[in-house]
């Protein structure tokens, strides 16, 4: 594990999103990206608390620069799961005040907390005090009538006073009752200009927008107002989007492996899951949309969805997937914005075998 806290990122993260960003998604979004800044699902404190640590905690080393998201609202709580995060080697701990679903909120936690702020200083004051990793928080720009950006600017102002390393804001607002989770992703409209706001009236703090973000051409726009930028939706639907993030947000020479080749770095670790009796759909799930937009991404979901399931499936199903996209589109390079290659990645040390044969592969 990477020391806490030396790798993370202010540049680009990829959101956490439940039943999404499980450690599967994460090894597989390492294959495209290295640098981008990668979060788990949110796990409630409780479940840290008083259940399997294990389970919610446990990840692969290839993961970092790694954070981990809680949701809760108790201090000494949550101070007990930062420390559980710096014992882990997590790079960074955050504190979910965005959640707006039913149930978040019956825990009394997630985006409601933006109706206390003062309760959300102390718990993440007692976040910092219990862990030397970087604790940050994510929440909206208001909440049902509490809206306006005077609410939000007094928000971050109490809050800022706990010392939170970065706030990723969420640039919707949530209705608290009347849409779901999905409706409160997509309904509300985008208020970009109130983020920027915020950062103009506290040049001091770390600022980072979340909402709507499907290109590094607008990546590249945010950050003329705001320190970083944080992708959700786009990078679990469409993950090859990330293949450019290396080098022109990190300025990393070497870059994007081909679509072949990310398949091919995930055939070990798919091998290795099987064994230990991990379902081949638990991983290949989060796949399918690799070829997005792309001649043959029909074909790769149909034969994943039709046989990951299945007794006995594992690492040939890719394979197999891949033998059904055509060569030129499985071998293109990505391409920056002029449409030419960028550099290829060296991060693979073997060469990619012609055609794509089970037996040419590892």
């Amino acid at each position: 594990m990477s020391p806490v806290g030396t790798h993370v990122s202010p540049r680009l993260s990829v959101a956490p999103m439940m039943d999404w960003t499980d450690r599967h998604f994460r090894f597989f979004i390492r294959q495209i990206s290295a640098r981008a800044l990668l979060y788990t699902e949110m796990v409630n404190m409780n479940a840290l608390v008083h259940g399997d640590r294990r389970l919610h905690l446990d990840y692969t080393p290839a993961e970092h620069p790694l954070a981990l998201q809680l949701g809760g609202d108790d201090p000494v709580k949550l101070a007990e799961c930062a420390r559980m995060a710096e014992e882990w080697g997590y790079d960074e701990v955050n504190l979910n005040v965005g959640c707006p679903s039913e149930r978040v909120q019956n825990g009394n936690f997630g985006a409601c907390l933006m109706a206390d702020p003062v309760l959300v200083r102390e718990c993440l004051t007692a976040m910092s005090e219990a862990t030397n990793a970087p604790v940050t928080v994510k929440h909206r720009i208001g909440i049902d009538e509490l809206d306006s950006f005077d609410h939000l600017r007094r928000f971050v102002e109490v809050v800022a006073e706990s010392g939170a390393a970065r706030f990723t804001v969420h640039a919707r607002k949530a209705w608290l009752k009347g849409l779901s989770p999905r409706e409160n992703r997509e309904v509300p409209p985008l208020r970009y200009d109130d983020v920027y706001r915020l950062k103009r009236e506290f040049p001091e703090l770390t600022i980072e927008i979340n909402g709507g973000v499907r290109s590094i051409s607008e990546i590249h726009r945010l950050l003329h107002h705001v320190d970083s930028v944080m992708v959700g939706r786009a990078a679990y639907q469409e993950p090859y989007r990330l293949a450019l993030v290396d080098a022109e947000l990190f300025g990393e020479e070497t870059l994007a492996p081909t679509r072949a080749e990310v398949v091919q770095r995930m055939l070990p670790y798919v091998e290795s899951q099987s064994r230990a009796g991990t379902p081949l759909n638990r991983i290949s799930r989060h796949m399918l949309g690799l070829f997005s937009g792309q001649p043959g991404a029909k074909a790769w979901r149909r034969h994943i969805s039709e046989n990951s399931h299945l007794p006995g499936a594992d690492e040939r199903v890719l394979v197999e997937a891949l033998q059904l996209v055509p060569d030129a589109v499985a071998e293109q390079p990505a391409a920056g914005p002029s449409g030419q290659p960028l550099a290829r990645s060296t991060r693979s040390s073997e060469p990619r075998p012609a055609g794509h044969s089970l037996a040419a592969l590892p």
